[in-house]
This record gives C-alpha cells, structure tokens and sequence, in this order.
C-alpha cells in the first residue's frame, strides 16, 4: 500500500472552509464598519456593535472547524463543537454514500459517527478521494494487531 500518505494526514473542507472564513471576516468588518460610520452611536453601542458582528462572525468560524486528523494512534474527529480520537481498531468501515452529506464511521461499538471534516457540498470529487484514502488508510492499519507495537518483531 505505498500510495497511502504519510501520517499525520489531515482532512478538512478547503473551499468550503475557505468560504466561511471569508464570510465571517466580511461580517465582522461590516459591522466594526457600521459601528464606526454611524455617527449618532454613543461609545457604548459602537462597543455592542462590534461584539455583535464578533458574535454573528463566531457562527461561520465554527461550522469551518470540522476535520479530521489520521495518525499512528488512530483517527481524531473535529466536529463543530466535539472531539473525538478513534484508534484505527474501532473503526469497521468509512461511508460516503451518494446524497450523503459527508463521511460516516461505522464503529464497533455499534454506532456511526458523522465526519463532517469530508464532507461533498462544493469539492464532491476531493471529498470522494479523502473518503477513499481514509477507508484504505482504515482498512490497511485494521489488518495490524492492535496490541503489537511496531518495534516489536513480527513472526
């Protein structure tokens, strides 16, 4: 499996995140703007402004978080406001079904996680190789005894 990438690998949304990003700056600088320009506005309300637009521009930031990290130790989940890190034994199988949203993890504890950081809304052919490379990277490291460390000789 030489194609894999090296690890640490990270998976995030790049134009999507790219756009929430800029969307929360334009935000903020409008309303940093309208406080600014708005001359009837006491000190005070400049202030409420300006953290008014930092609190509306906080939305965009957070739906940009998610990703999600593979290393040696397994798989780190960011969702918008969770974390969770998967050894690669936990983990059974990688989805991305046509008209899903993004990537789900069946799990062996019998649940499914959401991947948000995979994610097809405006890049459906990168979101549909990260989903690939994250199943073979799933699929090589579940062949791997779990308990044996790598220094540890095979045999």
């Amino acid at each position: 499996m030489s194609d894999l990438p090296a690890l640490p690998v990270t998976f995030r949304p790049g134009r999507t995140r790219a756009v929430l990003l800029t969307a929360a700056v334009a935000l903020f600088v409008a309303m940093t703007v309208v406080a600014l320009l708005l001359e009837q506005l006491s000190p005070g309300e400049r202030i409420s402004f300006v953290f008014t637009g930092a609190l509306l521009a906080w939305i965009p930031v957070l739906l940009a978080r998610p990703k999600v990290v593979a290393d040696d130790s397994g798989v780190t989940v960011v969702n918008i406001v969770g974390r969770r890190h998967l050894a690669w034994a936990e983990i059974l199988q990688v989805n991305l079904r046509p008209g899903d949203p993004w990537v789900f993890l069946n799990l062996s504890d019998g649940t499914s996680l959401p991947v948000l950081g995979i994610q097809p809304g405006i890049a459906k052919q990168r979101a549909i190789a990260d989903a690939r490379t994250l199943r073979a990277l799933v699929e090589a490291r579940s062949i791997q005894d779990p308990e044996r460390s790598e220094d540890e000789p095979q045999g």
